[in-house]
Protein backbone atom coordinates (compact mmCIF):
# COMPACT_ATOMS: atom_id res chain seq x y z
CA UNK A 1 0.00 0.00 0.00
CA UNK A 2 1.47 3.32 -0.92
CA UNK A 3 1.52 6.30 1.42
CA UNK A 4 -0.77 8.31 -0.85
CA UNK A 5 -3.75 6.24 0.33
CA UNK A 6 -2.79 6.02 3.97
CA UNK A 7 -4.12 9.30 5.35
CA UNK A 8 -7.23 10.88 4.01
CA UNK A 9 -7.81 13.60 6.45
CA UNK A 10 -5.61 15.12 9.06
CA UNK A 11 -6.84 17.74 11.42
CA UNK A 12 -5.02 19.64 14.12
CA UNK A 13 -6.82 20.32 17.35
CA UNK A 14 -5.61 21.99 20.50
CA UNK A 15 -4.92 18.52 21.92
CA UNK A 16 -3.11 17.08 18.89
CA UNK A 17 -3.89 15.69 15.48
CA UNK A 18 -6.71 13.51 14.18
CA UNK A 19 -6.01 11.28 11.19
CA UNK A 20 -8.59 9.34 9.21
CA UNK A 21 -7.26 6.73 6.81
CA UNK A 22 -8.58 6.27 3.31
CA UNK A 23 -9.50 2.67 4.16
CA UNK A 24 -11.79 3.91 6.94
CA UNK A 25 -13.88 5.94 4.50
CA UNK A 26 -14.10 2.92 2.17
CA UNK A 27 -15.26 0.63 4.98
CA UNK A 28 -17.87 3.16 6.16
CA UNK A 29 -19.19 3.49 2.60
CA UNK A 30 -19.28 -0.28 2.07
CA UNK A 31 -21.11 -0.98 5.31
CA UNK A 32 -23.59 1.86 4.74
CA UNK A 33 -24.35 0.55 1.25
CA UNK A 34 -24.93 -3.02 2.39
CA UNK A 35 -27.34 -1.83 5.12
CA UNK A 36 -29.82 -0.75 2.46
CA UNK A 37 -32.61 -3.26 1.81
CA UNK A 38 -32.36 -4.66 -1.70
CA UNK A 39 -28.55 -4.74 -1.76
CA UNK A 40 -27.33 -8.33 -2.04
CA UNK A 41 -23.67 -7.39 -1.71
CA UNK A 42 -20.75 -5.49 -3.10
CA UNK A 43 -19.05 -6.38 -6.35
CA UNK A 44 -15.33 -6.54 -5.79
CA UNK A 45 -14.08 -8.19 -8.93
CA UNK A 46 -11.43 -10.93 -9.00
CA UNK A 47 -9.20 -9.51 -6.24
CA UNK A 48 -12.10 -9.10 -3.81
CA UNK A 49 -13.24 -12.64 -4.54
CA UNK A 50 -9.78 -14.06 -3.90
CA UNK A 51 -9.48 -12.17 -0.60
CA UNK A 52 -12.80 -13.61 0.57
CA UNK A 53 -11.80 -17.11 -0.54
CA UNK A 54 -8.82 -16.78 1.81
CA UNK A 55 -11.23 -16.28 4.67
CA UNK A 56 -10.89 -12.53 5.08
CA UNK A 57 -13.96 -10.35 5.07
CA UNK A 58 -13.23 -7.42 2.81
CA UNK A 59 -15.45 -4.60 4.08
CA UNK A 60 -14.24 -2.14 1.47
CA UNK A 61 -14.90 -4.45 -1.47
CA UNK A 62 -16.57 -2.66 -4.36
CA UNK A 63 -15.81 0.81 -3.03
CA UNK A 64 -13.55 3.47 -4.50
CA UNK A 65 -13.11 6.80 -2.79
CA UNK A 66 -11.47 10.03 -3.78
CA UNK A 67 -10.89 12.24 -0.81
CA UNK A 68 -9.66 15.78 -0.51
CA UNK A 69 -9.09 17.80 2.62
CA UNK A 70 -12.78 18.55 3.13
CA UNK A 71 -14.69 16.65 0.45
CA UNK A 72 -15.10 13.08 -0.71
CA UNK A 73 -16.46 11.36 -3.81
CA UNK A 74 -17.47 7.71 -3.71
CA UNK A 75 -17.94 5.07 -6.40
CA UNK A 76 -19.81 1.93 -5.37
CA UNK A 77 -20.15 -1.34 -7.28
CA UNK A 78 -23.14 -3.28 -6.00
CA UNK A 79 -25.23 -6.35 -6.63
CA UNK A 80 -28.95 -5.93 -6.02
CA UNK A 81 -31.59 -8.46 -5.10
CA UNK A 82 -33.80 -9.69 -7.90
CA UNK A 83 -37.22 -8.04 -7.82
CA UNK A 84 -36.14 -4.73 -6.28
CA UNK A 85 -36.65 -1.42 -8.04
CA UNK A 86 -33.05 -0.52 -8.85
CA UNK A 87 -33.42 3.31 -9.03
CA UNK A 88 -35.04 3.33 -5.57
CA UNK A 89 -32.33 1.11 -4.09
CA UNK A 90 -29.59 3.23 -5.69
CA UNK A 91 -31.08 6.44 -4.28
CA UNK A 92 -31.26 4.93 -0.78
CA UNK A 93 -27.64 3.79 -1.12
CA UNK A 94 -26.56 7.31 -2.10
CA UNK A 95 -28.41 8.86 0.85
CA UNK A 96 -27.20 6.30 3.40
CA UNK A 97 -23.55 6.43 2.30
CA UNK A 98 -23.50 10.25 2.25
CA UNK A 99 -25.07 10.44 5.71
CA UNK A 100 -22.73 7.82 7.20
CA UNK A 101 -19.51 9.35 5.85
CA UNK A 102 -20.49 12.91 6.73
CA UNK A 103 -21.59 12.05 10.25
CA UNK A 104 -18.62 9.81 11.05
CA UNK A 105 -15.75 11.73 9.40
CA UNK A 106 -16.93 15.32 9.02
CA UNK A 107 -16.07 15.20 5.31
CA UNK A 108 -18.55 16.69 2.85
CA UNK A 109 -19.63 14.06 0.32
CA UNK A 110 -20.03 15.65 -3.09
CA UNK A 111 -20.74 12.51 -5.16
CA UNK A 112 -21.94 8.97 -4.57
CA UNK A 113 -21.96 7.07 -7.83
CA UNK A 114 -23.75 3.71 -7.72
CA UNK A 115 -22.82 1.14 -10.34
CA UNK A 116 -25.10 -1.88 -10.38
CA UNK A 117 -22.93 -4.82 -11.45
CA UNK A 118 -25.35 -7.69 -11.05
CA UNK A 119 -28.59 -9.14 -9.79
CA UNK A 120 -28.69 -11.85 -7.13
CA UNK A 121 -31.40 -14.41 -6.80
CA UNK A 122 -32.52 -15.48 -3.36
CA UNK A 123 -30.42 -18.31 -1.92
CA UNK A 124 -33.14 -19.41 0.42
CA UNK A 125 -34.87 -22.48 -0.86
CA UNK A 126 -38.50 -21.89 -1.10
CA UNK A 127 -40.60 -24.59 0.34
CA UNK A 128 -42.40 -26.50 -2.26
CA UNK A 129 -45.97 -25.62 -2.38
CA UNK A 130 -48.14 -28.51 -1.58
CA UNK A 131 -51.28 -28.85 -3.52
CA UNK A 132 -53.01 -30.45 -0.59
CA UNK A 133 -52.64 -29.78 3.09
Amino acid sequence: MDNKEMVVREEQTSLGSIRIADEVVRVIAGLAATEVPGVAGMSGGVVGGIVEMLGKKNLSKGVKVEVGEKEAAVDLFVIVDYGTRIPDVALRIQENVKKAIESMTGLSVVEVNVNVQGVAFSQEGKEEEHRVR
